[in-house]
């Protein structure tokens, strides 16, 4: 199996993407995404099929494919929804001018035949090629019922003006004016749309910057400003105050306060010395500062990020499944209501034939199937657009629909509740000092809990002690030997369980059974965690502590922050056994670090990861909180629900629309020309009601 990735140009509206997704899942392809919005598309290939023959039919329906090596094709002014929008709005002006003045040349219908023409025409070549790509395909869309309704008014003038240029055979203005406003239609939805992806188009803006590249010549530097997508790991380069970082890297020389917000969402900016890690795109407010280069292209943060937000972006939740299935079947159905409509009108209403068509044209024309198309994706792509310029990654539609579910948050204690920061309050030993620090060291430089980080970066300097058969047991801690035999462990409580009745200490060290001392950290609880559980509390969700900490500190922990269920002492074995109980009375998030909570982050309904480790936490959690800041899970919780509520917004007016529209339309009470308006200012209706989740308050104060 082979994934590909490519944007596909020429995607005028959702139908046109919903076309695309529908001949790729018809050729059997796999895990099938299409974003209209972004023009993006991927797709895995099945063992056997080609993909070189499946792109090529791509562009057998319309539309032009461009690979992440090709640069995107400039689009011809004259190819462009603008410019055939106001070149159609010349001549259809003066069509519609006959119907309110008395100029006799106007009413002529060789005139209006001559003005209609370029119109129709231009239509033909951007609908029509459209309308007859799809019905070969099988897959009929939008434009079809746009292509039969502007053609059937048009021939039908053309015989009217041949025979006796009666005007009541003439519908030349109805035929211009349909292809004019759906031109109209589909460019403020296009607009409109491009609203929806601003998040992504900051996010991308960022990646591209000047760097100033360090080259070393006999002990001398020399800079240079290169482009920083020519920069490869291990390059060198100075950054300046008032410099964008311009790839991921270490510092290695100066100090300085860098603005991480469009990353993490985080105002403040944030401190950084030497072997500190930064990330290409942010900005030095202040400093100056030498990094050395580990992560270029697609490698890097940003890259990652925004790679994440756009296949999220792509990702349909179940509802909008529901919607696909019905456009489905959406445009043979108005195809055959039409036709019932013209017969109707025709033969039992005995109305004129003239009559009877522009009433089944109407039916052609305000008929939106883009709508339903449109309903969810542009909810989404706002949604989570808003999240991700507050430091929050959702990684897929179908986590924002599951948000509106969630009765219970479970968090984890150490980093999550607290800040994970551990200063060394008190040690004992029975050893020599130093020696002691030395196997402590060299055991926690090998686990990646924040325990051990803390305990590593503050004893590094004591040396180390060779180890082997390196073990770190979940839960419970690290066991290894050393050269002469000695079995050593060091971990919690349950590691010294009848060596000592004593669990008020953090870490115990062993040596061949023995209790050989112990260690104690403190640990503050986060500013923000009290705030948050309250929030919660107010609306509704229950908050839950487990931990594998001791009964005894979960207990003051909870005690201070209001949480009355408490489960201490547990391994991860017990974590995920545990989230399975609370799944089955109902759907629940778990918040963890990220490292050592990812068996019960993926358990759970929703895992919502708190981590400085980013790779590490995007791949465990559907949720990422970038700034590593309890207070972002409102904000992420609030998302997700009011992200759902437009979707249903969305789909409501989307069907409701269709609902009434079609069968006025039908009864004769709309003319078409309004229903082509009409049609056209719907699918904006739907993105301006989406574009309003960027700005609408979605977190209830505490």
């Amino acid at each position: 199996m082979t994934s590909v990735s490519c944007k596909v140009e020429g995607m005028h509206c959702t139908n046109c993407a919903l076309s695309v997704s529908r001949y790729l899942e018809k050729k059997g392809m796999e895990n099938v995404n299409v974003s209209f919005a972004t023009e993006e598309v991927s797709f895995t290939t099945p063992a056997g099929a080609d993909s070189a023959e499946v792109l090529n039919g791509i562009a057998d329906l319309g539309f032009r494919v461009v690979l992440p090596d090709q640069a995107p094709a400039k689009v011809p002014v004259y190819q462009t929804l603008t410019f055939k929008f106001f070149f159609c709005l010349i001549f259809t002006l003066p069509l519609l001018l006959h119907m309110w003045v008395d100029w006799h040349w106007l009413h002529n219908p060789w005139t209006q035949f001559w003005l209609t023409l370029p119109v129709f025409l231009t239509g033909l070549w951007h609908f029509g090629k459209s309308a007859l790509r799809s019905v070969m395909n099988r897959m009929a869309n939008m434009d079809v019922l746009v292509t039969l309704g502007a053609s059937a008014a048009f021939f039908y003038s053309v015989i009217g003006a041949l025979i006796n240029g009666n005007p009541d055979y003439l519908f030349f203005e109805t035929t211009a004016a349909i292809i004019t406003l759906v031109f109209l239609g589909n460019l403020l939805e296009e607009k409109s749309v491009r609203q929806t992806t601003t998040a992504i188009a900051e996010l991308a803006r960022m990646q591209v910057t000047t760097a100033r590249l360090i080259n070393t010549d006999h002990g001398h530097e020399h800079i240079h400003e290169v482009d920083n997508r020519t920069l490869r790991p291990g390059d060198c380069v100075l950054v300046n105050t008032g410099d964008k970082i311009p790839m991921d890297g270490t510092i290695y020389w100066g100090s300085g306060h860098i603005n991480e917000s469009m990353i993490t969402g985080e105002s403040d900016p944030v401190s950084k010395k030497e072997k500190d890690k930064v990330i290409g795109g942010t900005l030095l407010e202040e400093g100056s500062i030498k990094i050395y280069i580990t992560a270029t292209g697609k490698d890097t943060v940003l890259s990652y990020i925004i790679e994440l937000v756009k296949q999220a972006q792509s990702d349909k939740p179940p509802m909008q499944r529901l919607a696909d299935r019905i456009s489905a079947i959406f445009v043979p159905l108005v195809l055959s209501i039409a036709i019932v409509t013209f017969l109707g009108w025709y033969f039992i209403g005995h109305t004129t034939f003239g009559t009877a068509m522009m009433r089944s044209i109407a039916v052609l024309v305000i008929a939106c199937p883009c709508a339903m198309g449109l309903a969810t994706p542009a909810a989404v792509m706002v949604g989570l657009g808003r999240a991700a310029r507050n430091g929050i990654l959702i990684k897929g539609g179908h986590t924002l629909e599951l948000f509106k579910d969630i009765k219970r948050v479970v968090f984890d204690k150490t980093g999550t509740l607290t800040t994970g920061k551990l200063s060394l309050r008190h040690y004992h030993t029975t050893m020599e000092d130093t020696s002691f620090r030395q196997i402590v060291y060299s055991l926690e430089k090998y686990s990646s809990h924040p325990i051990a980080r803390s305990v590593a970066a503050m004893w590094k300097s004591a040396g180390e002690v060779p180890l082997q058969q390196v073990r770190e047991h979940r839960g419970l801690g690290m066991r290894a030997k050393d050269k002469e035999g000695n079995e050593w462990q060091l971990g919690s409580f349950r590691m010294a369980t009848g060596l000592t009745d004593d669990d008020s200490h953090n870490l115990y060290l062993i040596r061949n059974g023995a209790l050989m001392g112990w260690l104690d950290f403190a640990d503050e609880i986060r500013p923000e965690a009290a705030t948050v559980i309250r929030q919660l509390k107010a609306s509704g969700i229950q908050p839950v502590l487990l931990s594998g900490d001791t009964a005894r500190k979960c207990g003051e922990l909870a005690a201070a922050l209001g949480i009355t269920e408490v489960y201490a002492e547990q391994s991860p074995q017990q974590k995920l056994e545990q989230i399975d109980r609370f799944m089955q009375q109902s759907p629940t998030a778990m918040v963890g670090d990220g490292i050592n909570d990812a068996p019960a982050l993926s358990r759970a309904t929703i895992g919502i990861s708190l981590s400085d480790a980013t790779q590490v936490a995007m791949q465990s959690a559907n949720v990422v909180l970038l700034n590593n800041h309890l207070g972002s899970l409102p904000l992420a919780l609030g998302l997700g629900k009011h992200t759902y509520l437009t979707i249903k917004q969305n789909l409501f007016w989307a069907f409701i629309y269709n609902v009434v529209a079609i069968p006025v339309a039908a009864l004769g009470l709309l003319n078409p020309i309004v229903g082509a308006g009409v049609m056209g200012l719907s699918d904006v209706v739907l993105a301006i009601n989406s574009v309003r989740l960027r700005y609408k308050r979605v977190v209830s104060a505490a």
